[in-house]
């Protein structure tokens, strides 16, 4: 990450908080400097954004008479690789994560709840939280600072080794692996069951096959069944008809239609032979007659081709109950029931594969298995030399910082497992996504105590210095954009005050670099320099930053070597501390 002249965050704007009664804070690039006489409430800075970066602020923190507190922050979001997690953080929380920049809010009301905003959307603390973890780190009494939490050390070491690509891969790998197992896991809770199931379905599938369906067939016996069922008066009623048509073996006065009408197409001849203007009536007549011994006669075949068969009618009613009884187990029509056959032909060959696709499963996470012991050894390797180099570097810079005596170590450690992934050397470990790994930063700030995790070293300044030197190692690999360091000089004279000044200044051409200090040594390294004093009004006692430049900064300067009634030599050593360390930034950019 390389800041260039941008600034992270933006402004700062704070209202009723503590002795602050209203703060517009404008920040600039690199290194901002807060300085102030003790008790002038610089700290209450960095507490401001501390408890906006938590999301929460406590009602004590109100200024006496005010019945609210708010904190906001104005954040640039650059075009940058480096704030991909956060802007992946935005997306899925649906707040705006196109924008350039980010306004994050926090305020809290007397006997009231603290409210958190970003981008205008009201949000969980916690996501207030998660966004500023990955916009600031916050070096002091503060539990928002990324060092002192286990779970960003192997972040930091990977990024220092630049492994994070073997690290991906390998993640990959273990989410492949992850469902591979947790289908074989699913698989072997299905196996309980699927015999019973294969025995199951295959008794459904002989019982559809065997009855041999087919669409339509349903609709064909319930027609051949009625007709059946009614065979004797359907015969009767065609035989009536048949006879009123065409009466061959008729007896008694009436005549069939049919020869009455023959009758009658022979006078209607007689009539056309006389008057041909009848001759449309005549042909009409000889089509009736045509078409009605047509009718006679397919009546006549119904009739002799209806019989009564008790057995067919027997036969019919069976295949129906079959179809009824296939109906109410599997589907509401024949299609339904040939439908769910499909489906049960499906899931039967799938539990003949079962097997099969197990034997592929267990195949396929042993080789994932053996491919992520490879992985992970060669991440393991390269880790463990990243870390040695790290711990000369970070001891370098505490030479420098004058804290020899603090041991620093990276710790790597293993843990053997019997179903873990194989190494080459034939050990199984344990592993996670990230790998077998578990790193922890440990330092010892004394002589003769033991290493221990970072969070336990005791002295607010030593923690401060010591991550200053980490920070310097790791400004690369950190991609933190804004790092804020509040009592990092305690116990500190003007000599290391200057060293410290020229690592911060250094680390701030990286990120953006807030400085709480009482050093003019320090100070002088400033990029911008704001000034934090106590205003009497009336019985009132306020707290007001201003930003210095110029002949301001210099008396600030002076009083900070000096006291309030610094000399003319006071504000020629300070001119001198600002020139000094303007001469040391040119030769620093130069030979970078």
């Amino acid at each position: 990450m390389d800041l260039g002249e941008d600034e992270l965050l933006l402004e700062l704007r704070v209202k009723d908080f503590g002795i602050i009664e209203e703060m517009n804070w404008s920040l600039g690039h690199g290194l901002n400097v807060i300085t102030g006489e003790t008790g002038a409430g610089k700290s209450l800075v960095v507490d401001a954004v501390e408890a906006l970066l938590a999301g929460k602020l406590d009602e004590e923190a109100i200024r006496y008479g005010a019945n609210e507190a708010q904190i906001e922050g104005v954040f640039v979001l650059p075009q940058d690789e480096h704030i991909l997690q956060l802007r992946e953080l935005l997306t899925e929380k649906g707040l705006k994560a196109d924008e350039e920049t980010l306004v994050m809010n926090c305020e809290l009301r007397r006997q009231g709840r603290s409210i958190a905003r970003v981008n205008g959307h009201a949000v969980p603390k916690g996501i207030l939280n998660q966004l500023g973890r990955l916009l600031v780190d916050i070096h002091g009494q503060s539990e928002h600072l990324s060092l002192l939490d286990k779970k960003y050390h192997l972040d930091f070491l990977d990024s220092y080794a630049h492994t994070l690509d073997l690290r991906h891969s390998f993640s990959a790998k273990a989410m492949e692996l992850y469902k591979a197992e947790q289908e074989l896991k699913m698989l072997a809770e299905e196996e309980k069951d699927l015999a019973r199931r294969e025995e199951f379905l295959r008794f459904q599938l002989d019982e559809i096959r065997r009855a041999k369906l087919r669409e339509g067939e349903e609709e064909e016996l319930e027609k051949e069944q009625n007709t059946l069922a009614f065979s004797e008066e359907l015969k009767a009623f065609s035989y009536d008809a048949y006879q009123a048509l065409s009466k061959e073996d008729a007896v008694g006065p009436s005549a069939p239609a049919l020869d009455k009408l023959n009758e009658a197409v022979r006078a209607m001849k007689k009539l056309v032979d006389l008057d041909p203007t009848l001759k449309q009536q005549l042909s009409f007549m000889e089509e009736t007659v045509w078409g009605l011994e047509e009718v006679a006669r397919d009546i006549h075949s119904y009739s002799e081709g209806l019989e009564y068969d008790p057995k067919r009618l027997e036969e019919i009613e069976i295949r129906l109950e079959l179809i009824r009884s296939l109906k109410k187990k599997y589907g509401q029509t024949i299609t339904e029931v040939l439908d769910y056959l499909a489906k049960a032909e499906r899931e039967l060959e799938g539990i003949s594969h079962s097997s099969e696709r197990r034997a592929q499963l267990e195949e396929m996470r042993s080789c994932l298995k053996e491919e992520m012991g490879q992985v992970a050894s060669e991440l393991s390797k390269t880790r463990s030399q990243a870390a040695r180099k790290l711990v000369t570097e970070v001891k370098k810079e505490l030479q420098d910082l004058n804290m020899s005596q603090v041991e620093f170590e990276v710790s790597i450690a293993q843990e053997q497992a019997q179903e873990g992934i194989p190494f080459p050397d034939g050990e199984s470990y344990a592993f996670n996504n990230e790998g077998v790994d578990s790193v922890e930063f440990i330092a010892s700030t004394n002589p003769g105590e033991p290493l221990k995790p970072l969070a336990r070293i005791a002295s607010t300044g030593e923690i401060s210095r010591f991550t200053l030197a980490l920070k310097g190692v790791l400004s690369e690999a950190d991609n933190i954009p804004v790092l804020i360091f509040d009592e990092i000089d305690i116990g500190v004279g003007g000599r290391s005050g200057e060293v410290i000044g020229k690592k911060l200044w250094a680390l701030a051409r990286k990120h953006q670099v807030i400085c709480v200090t009482h050093l003019p040594q320090l100070a002088a390294f400033a990029d911008a320099h704001y000034n934090v004093r106590k205003d009497g009004s009336g019985a009132r006692t306020l707290s007001t930053l201003e930003a210095l430049q110029g002949k301001s900064r210099i008396e600030e300067l002076a009083i900070m070597l000096a006291g309030p009634q610094y000399t003319e030599t006071s504000v020629n050593n300070a001119r001198e501390l600002v020139q000094k360390a303007d001469t040391w930034k040119e030769a620093y950019l130069k030979g970078s």
